[in-house]
């Protein structure tokens, strides 16, 4: 294994790794089927060399949108994973695509038989699926989001102060995805507080400016919001913006603060401002249009992620197939005015987060190997970074590097790789990879904290090691890293808002989450009783963006 600095471009590789969206699309069986969402088929659907009936084109789509979706597009155009339309499927015969579905690829697809994501029959049914015309989804607009906003917790009806005898910044919100569910723990006490039904696979979780209410966005378009200062927190609103979607955050500029909220859609290609107090959809914006760098129409430009500019009133909103970054400044909302700037990154970009000093944004273009940095006062790209194979931050790892200083890391979905870069404007190495670490397996996310020595990285992905966390020390960057060693899956690691714990989630149907002690490693707690526990969000950090 190689743990030396480069200061050189690192050379990459085409590809294709079809992990679908969410945390990740390999979904375990049994997952509940999301909301009917595209328009119904006739009784008996015809290919050249297929006929379905409708109830398993039912059933197909729903396995194609929780499995397939995310990499190929609702309308399977393709962006992280290939076009998958009849144009290309009938190329191959049905027997070829049922092997490619059951046992993957050498490219990077998951055995989906093989692995146990699908019974033979579904990859059998999916073979056929693909070769017939991707069903077109129906739109989603301000009609149907008003008929499916609730507020459950009038404004007037919440606390007006936070609980007394509560650390209340220090609560997590834990995301069981494969029933839709958050739960919210005393990051003090590892009590759970309440339960709190969300979207279909939620995404992720986000803050208001104050912290006070936590959001959810789950792949069905949902988006629910919890009040942290209840007791116990609750849900107190909900709406949904589109079919699907994978990002939210709010208004955090100062006098905009817990103002707004935005989620970004995949299907419709929009994106939505609410009332950051009640979720009521204000405006509906499209992002349908041109990719950067052909001129070439494209109908949907899915919104892969936002974050919330710490330099202005502005959403940093990331258009996957298009490669173009919007800046939406929402000051004059009031008058339902929105201003867009648009600027030319990559395709397709995926996740990304800031950099220390939160004035750029580092967003992944994974389908082209590329890190696209964002000044976001400058209102520019500083540059495209080539690093490893389909990077995947998250939302990255920022910590001091003792010969390069600044930096920020990503992994990789494509290899076992952490990409290093320096992310201070006076270096020599500014914006470039300085240091390379090599993990044993394809990686979904890294994770540090400012008061931590340690690097974390899942193993998600890795059919051979999926159950290990990779454990690097910031200190001694060329030293092999530390390996803890788990029973079950580990995904996606979050520091407590003392920065002393790091959390860690153990996927699986009787999942849990595992609190270490950031110095010496050791198990601390665990929280048990967990369906499929995947992302944690701890309120305190979420809301300032310490990762």
């Amino acid at each position: 294994m190689k743990y030396q600095s480069v200061l050189k471009i690192h050379a990459s590789s085409l590809l294709y790794i079809v992990l679908g969206a969410g945390l990740l699309s390999c979904t375990p069986p049994n997952t509940p089927p999301p909301p009917k969402n595209i328009a119904p088929a006739a009784d008996v659907v015809s290919g050249v060399d297929v006929t379905l009936t409708k109830a398993e084109f039912k059933k197909a789509q729903h396995i194609y949108f929780d499995r397939c979706s995310g990499c190929h597009g609702a309308l399977r155009k393709g962006a992280t994973g290939p076009n998958i339309t009849p144009e290309k499927t009938l190329k191959k015969t049905l027997a070829k695509l049922e092997k490619i579905l059951y046992e993957g690829t050498e490219g990077g697809m998951p055995g989906w038989g093989k692995d146990g994501f699908m019974t033979e029959d579904e990859t059998k049914l999916m073979a056929k699926f693909v070769r017939l015309e991707p069903p077109q989804p129906p739109e989603w607009g301000m009609k149907e989001m008003k008929k499916s906003w609730k507020v459950h917790v009038p404004v007037a009806d919440r606390p007006v102060s936070p609980p007394a005898d509560r650390n209340w910044e220090n609560y997590f919100g834990i995301v069981e995805r494969d029933i839709g569910q958050i739960t919210i723990v005393d990051g003090d006490t590892k009590e759970v507080l309440s339960r709190i039904p969300s979207g279909f696979a939620t995404h992720i979780l986000r803050t208001s400016a104050s912290g006070r209410y936590m959001f959810a966005i789950g792949r069905d378009g949902k988006a629910s919001m919890m009040d942290m200062w209840a007791e116990p927190p609750n849900l107190v609103a909900e709406v949904r913006t589109g079919i699907d979607a994978r990002s939210i955050d709010t208004s955090k500029f100062k006098d905009f603060e817990d103002k707004y909220a935005v989620v970004g859609n995949y299907w419709p290609p929009h994106y939505v401002i609410m009332k950051g107090d009640t979720l009521e959809p204000l405006k509906v914006m499209g992002t349908r249009g041109y990719t950067y760098d052909t001129n070439e129409y494209h109908p949907e430009p899915r919104v892969a992620s936002i974050v919330a500019s710490h330099h202005a009133p502005e959403w940093v909103l990331n258009l996957k197939e298009t490669g173009v970054v919007l800046l939406v400044d929402y000051s004059r909302m009031e008058d339902g005015t929105i201003t867009e700037t648009s600027i030319n990154a990559e395709r397709f970009l995926h996740d990304g987060g800031w950099d220390s000093t939160k004035r750029y944004f580092m967003v992944a273009a994974n389908a082209r190997d590329t890190i696209s940095v964002i000044d976001t006062v400058e209102r520019k790209l500083v540059k495209n970074i080539i690093t490893g194979t389909k990077p995947h931050p998250g939302r990255g790892a920022n910590w001091i590097d003792p010969e390069f200083g600044r930096v920020w890391a990503t992994v990789h979905l494509g290899e076992g790789l952490v990409s290093i870069i320096s992310t201070d404007p006076k270096s020599e190495h500014a914006w470039s990879v300085v240091r390379e670490w090599e993990l044993d397996g394809n990686s979904l996310f890294i994770k540090t904290h400012p008061k931590s020595t340690n690097v974390y990285c899942d193993n998600t992905i890795n059919k051979n090691k999926s159950n290990v966390l990779t454990v690097f020390d910031i200190n001694k960057p060329d030293a092999a890293p530390k390996e803890i060693v788990f029973k079950k899956k580990v995904v996606h690691m979050e520091f407590n808002k003392a920065g002393d714990e790091v959390w860690i989630s153990l996927w699986d149907k009787a999942g849990e989450v595992v609190v270490l002690d950031d110095k010496t490693l050791k198990e601390k707690a665990r929280i048990t009783g967990l369906d499929m526990p995947t992302g944690k969000f701890n309120v305190y950090n979420t809301t300032r963006d310490i990762y």
